[in-house]
């Protein structure tokens, strides 16, 4: 799953949000976030974000016939997934979602030390961490990564806010 995990990955990078993973994301939305989750899988993260009176107002993914890559237009005010880690498909939604609204997303925290990171971290504007959490939920262990909610705009940003836990 991670750099230094020998579990097998789950296909397409397919973990439900923990609801653990969420609680650091909260004091940083509005009172009530209209949101577009684009990578649902189960729709974990959503419900955990309506628990706290936000909207989700629209929802899909790959398997069920919405290419998050293909979405031109939302009716939400901001993105928020927990999206696959895989680089192949992370940067590119690093690059298209923002253009179309303030995107949040979960992933690896030690990406923003990396040389990879550099080309988009100009567009971003928040970093909240979330530590490590237990991705698998009949295991007894906890993701070996730590991670963080990453806000991504469309503009450059003079500088990236960092919260830590």
């Amino acid at each position: 799953m991670g750099k230094r995990s020998n579990f097998e990955r789950v296909e397409r990078d397919f973990y439900p949000t923990p609801y653990e993973a969420v609680v650091p994301l909260l004091p940083h939305l509005p009172d009530i976030a209209r949101f577009h989750e684009p990578c649902v899988g189960g729709g974990d993260l959503v419900n955990h974000l309506e628990r706290h009176g936000h909207k989700c107002f629209a929802a899909g993914d790959i398997f069920s016939g919405q290419d998050a890559l293909e979405i031109i237009e939302t009716p939400a005010d901001m993105f928020i997934t927990n999206p696959p880690w895989d680089r192949k498909i992370l940067h590119p939604l690093i690059d298209a979602l923002p253009r179309i609204a303030p995107t949040w997303l979960l992933f690896d925290a030690d990406w923003m030390h990396t040389k990879q990171s550099a080309p988009f971290m100009a567009r971003c504007q928040k970093i909240v961490s979330v530590g490590r959490v237990k991705w698998i939920p009949d295991s007894n262990m906890t993701g070996k990564d730590n991670c963080s909610w990453y806000l991504f705009i469309n503009a450059k940003t003079d500088r990236t806010e960092f919260y830590g836990r």
